[in-house]
């Protein structure tokens, strides 16, 4: 897998290079005039590393509203960070952690130890016995993560309650069917999710992750009652 993560990912960061240079401009003069966002994220055998991201928010928006979660219309979010965000250009380098070697191409998405904290023991170690990826099942199933956050008072408890538990059922999915043709879809659906990002692609994964997401989303319908 390293030599496909190195192969695509150079590839598409010569390809992407005059967008990447265009976003950076952009938000030298816009916004708080940061580029770039750093932040410790649990990797591969529950070792931390630094992820990079296109700054999307204002400074120190861990320690206002609902901190490490961002929910839906979140004020913190500035005006061309939400086009970065709706596009998924923000997460575009991640590209450098994939060469680094910190991340790979696909795989389970990397979290803050708070949020990791919360899949169970077993859940744990399944999840970071591979490379988290820069997409992946959990990133596909829950790309609209932040719609789940609407009119919800209290980010922390859904995220525990309904979310953490359904991501660690399909990254530890993910990591126990790992096959190059797996790898390859990933990449494949993720890119159709961006140029129809209204189009369901969960259908296409498989009836193993379909039923487990339908089975779990219910559950979680019928406690939110």
């Amino acid at each position: 897998m390293r030599i496909l993560d190195l192969i695509i990912s150079i590839s598409g960061l010569i390809i992407l290079l005059p967008v990447i240079l265009i976003i950076i401009f952009v938000l030298s003069i816009t916004g708080e005039k940061e580029i770039f966002y750093t932040q410790y994220r649990v990797g591969k055998n529950l070792k931390k590393f630094k992820l990079f991201k296109f700054a999307t928010m204002l400074k120190n928006s861990e320690k206002i509203g609902s901190k490490t979660i961002t929910i839906r219309g979140d004020e913190r979010v500035l005006p061309f960070g939400r086009i970065l965000r709706m596009t998924k250009l923000n997460e575009l380098p991640q590209i450098l952690n994939i060469i680094n070697g910190s991340m790979s191409l696909v795989g389970p998405r990397p979290l803050l130890e708070k949020q990791f904290m919360m899949y169970n023991v077993d859940s744990q170690k399944v999840i970071s016995s591979v490379k988290p990826g820069l997409t992946g099942v959990g990133s596909l199933v829950f790309r609209d993560e932040e719609k789940l956050f609407e009119n919800n008072i209290n980010p922390d408890e859904i995220y525990q309650s309904f979310i953490s538990p359904i991501k660690a059922e399909l990254e530890s999915w993910y990591v126990q069917n790992l096959s190059i043709s797996l790898y390859l879809k990933i990449i494949f659906l993720t890119g159709i999710s961006i140029l129809f990002p209204k189009l369901s692609v969960i259908k296409y994964l498989g009836n193993g992750i379909k039923s487990k997401y339908k089975k779990l989303l219910e559950r979680y319908r019928y406690s939110s009652k």
